[in-house]
């Protein structure tokens, strides 16, 4: 057998340099979805295909007057929960909110934190094995248990307050609603993330989402971003109320 030349070990070099690199990324899409996230695509809900709805579901949807999209009324004129400060809930944190501005995972043994710079929000979805409760006590982000299977992260969360609504236009969502969340982190800066809702309560039968994609942003830190009521009032009458025809004096 002849000995190796100098062009053989300069191959093997680089061949087990190139293995590591693809470990390691291998290695952080598996098990770290760390960092400052921006989604790219601009749908602002599930999907563009709503699920039929119940006759529950029907009635909340008619009595939401949102100030976005097809059925959006003049800003003075909505009842859109966020316009008096009230969180705006899960998933809708998702959607336009992420699309503006970003949201940050942080890592934990017990825990991951989901932390979103709209309204200085933060979530915890628990990874310490736990099963989600039988009947949880209502809440804006619901309660939300996560695990990994081969390289998605899964979350999923129950027991939603029914005063959130699930998007800016209204669509509804019920204290029976059930979310599943898959995030895949496909390469160092991209994350992609899948959402099944099962409500059937507000719809006849489960609502899966367009595939949402986020870029990581290295550079953002999450800024101090409250919905404050002094603020928002000024605001709705500066400019929400005039929209409405309504002058204050």
């Amino acid at each position: 057998m002849e000995p190796p030349t100098r062009s053989t070990d300069m191959r093997n070099s680089i061949f087990a340099v190139t293995a590591i690199l693809v470990f390691s990324s291998f290695a952080l899409a598996q098990g770290d979805l760390s960092g400052t996230w921006t989604r790219t695509n601009r749908v602002l809900n599930m999907s563009n295909e709503t699920p039929p709805m119940t006759a529950w579901g029907k009635a909340r949807f008619d009595a939401a007057k949102p100030v976005y999209g097809p059925r959006a009324v003049a800003g003075g004129l909505g009842n859109d929960p966020m316009m008096t400060c009230d969180p705006v809930g899960m998933p809708r944190y998702l959607f336009l909110e992420v699309s503006i501005y970003p949201m940050e995972f942080i890592q934990t043994p017990k825990r991951v934190l989901q932390h979103f710079e709209w309204g200085n929000t933060y979530r915890q979805i628990w990874t310490d094995g736990r099963e989600l409760p039988k009947k949880p006590e209502p809440a804006w982000m619901g309660y939300s248990v996560g695990r990994w299977e081969g390289d998605t992260f899964v979350v999923n969360s129950m027991g939603f307050d029914e005063r959130t609504w699930l998007d800016h236009f209204g669509n509804p969502v019920s204290e029976e609603a059930r979310l599943e969340e898959r995030y895949r982190r496909v390469d160092k800066d991209t994350l992609e993330l899948t959402i099944t809702l099962t409500d059937p309560k507000a719809y006849t039968k489960p609502w899966v989402s367009e595939k949402k994609v986020f870029k990581l942003d290295p550079k953002h830190e999450i800024d101090e971003l409250f919905c404050v009521p002094s603020e928002n009032e000024a605001f709705n009458r500066r400019v929400r109320d005039p929209g409405a025809g309504i002058i204050h004096k």
